[in-house]
């Protein structure tokens, strides 16, 4: 239309808002295929060792089904956009674990790990469940920064009031139940690590003296975390905790150099780790052994005392070769009282050969993956170091356990994620996925376009 020369053009409706697929559809295939492989290798276990399909396969099968099932109604209802391979991977892995450890019991009748790794594995499930429904925005975790931290400590401290079990006090022990207080105090510490450097990262960044290379802080923005983390690892390397040690150290340095860019921390990291674990290796007699051990695995079996734990493992490995011995044929149980937890990977890697190692070492690489891809796509820092610390934790231990139990480094004493027998562990685990999820879900959240108004 014109008028006075002047041509009058109407504007273009807006483009209508493309809604992101929430793909929760696609999580529930996969939750169906992580079960059927879970009662599959169950069975496989069964006809392996008796010739007969285990009387309680169908029970276990429904069991893991309604637990997936239940966490994936949670996820559909409150976290709608979440990422849709968390839940099937915590899923396999945790049947996959809970498969290694029946199969170790039918060589231990004394000593059945299996019924309880299921009812741990249960309550982990349900503290997904409980922190899915109830958490909706991860952001409140920031308000509870210092209780976090000082509910850490507390945790951390309290094994030193109980006896030590195989060398280390790690351990609670009440009224026949027994957990291990750290597993909890590390998902409490990534979020304090979290939240205090969100708050100040610019200080920690662009303040302070520049000493070699480093970018130092000023102490009263880097003192504060810098004491939690030295009290948190004092108090492990008196309960002789090394590999929590090693995991909260790690943890600290991964979140200081997302938090600043600064790789410099990576290499003030790195040298402090090589300066610490020499000294603790001269100066602790329990780690001296373990250091020991990892020089000279084979060294007992030349003085005619038999093979030792790591020796033992290594000739599992050895055993499975490319394809492995199949479940239920493999003789890992020699490993000894470890067999169950430290040393259960080379259960699977007798077992399931090196295909399925590698196998699962990707399950914890995609997972890890998952929880990067999340923390990147966030908006708030606080998420985004809250993902990439919980990520970190899966990380550090898988590289800790599988590092120790195939001689890369000595053997330091955690539980494999999922897999090994711990129900502090697996609840643990539980939460971190949880946690993931719903970061996960408020990342999508973030990235969908929303129509003009």
């Amino acid at each position: 239309m014109s008028k006075a020369g002047i041509t009058l053009a109407t504007a273009d409706p807006p483009p209508p808002a493309v809604r992101l697929p929430r793909r929760r559809g696609i999580e529930l295939a996969l939750i169906v295929l992580a079960v059927l492989l879970s009662v599959y290798g169950y069975c496989a276990v069964g006809l392996a060792r008796n010739g007969t399909v285990p009387p309680g396969a169908a029970g276990y099968g429904a069991g893991l089904g309604v637990l997936a099932l239940l966490a994936h109604l949670a996820v559909r209802l409150r976290a709608s956009y979440a990422d849709p391979l968390l839940l099937p991977i915590g899923v396999l892995l945790n049947g996959l674990g809970l498969v290694l450890i029946y199969r170790l019991d039918l060589q231990t009748p004394g000593d059945s790990a299996a019924p309880a790794q299921l009812v741990w594995s249960t309550l982990g499930v349900a503290l997904f469940i409980v922190v899915v429904l109830l958490l909706r925005d991860h952001r409140v975790l920031q308000r509870y920064t210092y209780v976090c931290v000082v509910a850490a400590l507390g945790l951390l401290t309290l094994p030193i009031l109980f006896p030590a079990v195989n060398g280390a006090r790690i351990w609670i022990r009440v009224a026949g139940l027994s957990f291990q207080p750290g597993e909890f105090a590390k998902v409490l510490l990534a979020v304090f690590f979290a939240a205090y450097l969100a708050a100040n990262r610019n200080a920690l960044a662009y303040t302070g003296r520049r000493v070699w290379f480093v970018q130092l802080p000023t102490g009263r923005v880097l003192g504060p975390i810098l004491a939690v983390w030295l009290v948190s690892v004092g108090v492990l390397v008196l309960e002789r905790d090394l590999g929590t040690s090693l995991l909260f150290f790690g943890l600290f340095v991964v979140l200081l150099y997302v938090a600043t860019g600064r790789t410099g921390w990576i290499a003030v990291g790195l040298l402090l780790a090589v300066l610490g674990a020499v000294a603790v290796a001269r100066l602790e007699p329990h780690v001296h052994g373990r250091v020991e051990d990892w020089l000279h695995p084979f060294a007992s079996i030349e003085a005619g005392q038999g093979p030792g734990q790591l020796a033992q493992s290594l000739f599992a490995f050895a055993a499975g070769g490319m394809l492995g011995a199949g479940l239920g044929l493999g003789h890992s149980v020699l490993i000894g009282f470890a067999a169950k937890s430290d040393f259960i990977l080379a259960t699977a890697g007798e077992e399931l050969g090196l295909a399925g190692l590698s196998a699962i070492f990707l399950l914890y690489g995609l997972l890890v993956e998952r929880g990067y891809r999340a923390g990147l796509a966030l908006r708030d820092p606080f998420g985004r170091l809250l993902a990439v610390g919980l990520a970190s934790i899966i990380a550090l231990q898988v590289f800790v356990i599988a590092g120790g139990v195939t001689g890369l480094i000595p053997l330091t004493g955690m539980a494999m994620p999922f897999l090994a027998q711990g129900g502090s562990s697996v609840v643990t685990n539980w939460a971190i996925v949880a946690l993931l999820t719903r970061l996960s879900d408020s990342a999508r959240r973030q990235g969908e376009p929303r129509a003009a108004v």
